[in-house]
């Protein structure tokens, strides 16, 4: 399987430089940050928000988590929580659930990137797929979908005291 057709014809269509990153079979962000051989917080995640009944995508380094308080804060909402699966498995057709790419804009969905990723001049993430990722410069990703920056990440230190 190759990378989401969406995404494929849309990087093409701009002539976005991009890199198509081949790797094993996994499920996770930690997993896919070790079969590429890329730093955790190297990899950007895509973490699926519902706000108030509206689905929102939100992209931050794999290694952190979403602050859903914060996020609260951000929207001016009542309730902010994750996402199921059911929620938003049919948003994406041409993407494995759970593999889809940060690129919310091809689907309809606003994209909120957590301010630490602006920092990074590639960013890695998956692109559609269990087996692939796709590698592209930061500023090329911000010119396309246009995020809306915000800071809304736990940090590990915060994950690991259960916060």
């Amino acid at each position: 399987m190759s990378i989401s057709n969406k995404l494929k014809e849309y990087l093409e269509s701009q002539k976005v430089p991009y890199q198509v990153l081949p790797h094993t079979e996994v499920y996770t962000s930690l997993e896919t940050a070790q079969s590429l051989h890329v730093p955790g917080k190297d990899l950007a995640k895509v973490t699926m928000v519902n706000v108030d009944d509206k689905l929102v995508m939100t992209v931050l380094p794999s290694t952190w988590k979403v602050d859903l308080h914060r996020l609260k804060e951000v929207f001016g909402a009542k309730d902010v929580r994750l996402a199921s699966e059911g929620e938003f498995k049919d948003l994406f057709p041409d993407c494995e659930v759970g593999a889809m790419p940060p690129f919310g804009n091809l689907y309809g969905l606003k994209v909120y990137v957590d301010h630490s990723l602006t920092e990074d001049e590639e960013i890695v993430f998956d692109g559609g797929t269990h087996q692939e990722g796709v590698k592209m410069r930061y500023k090329d990703f911000a010119a396309h979908v246009n995020p809306v920056v915000e800071t809304f990440h736990l940090g590990p230190s915060k994950i690991s005291e259960g916060e």
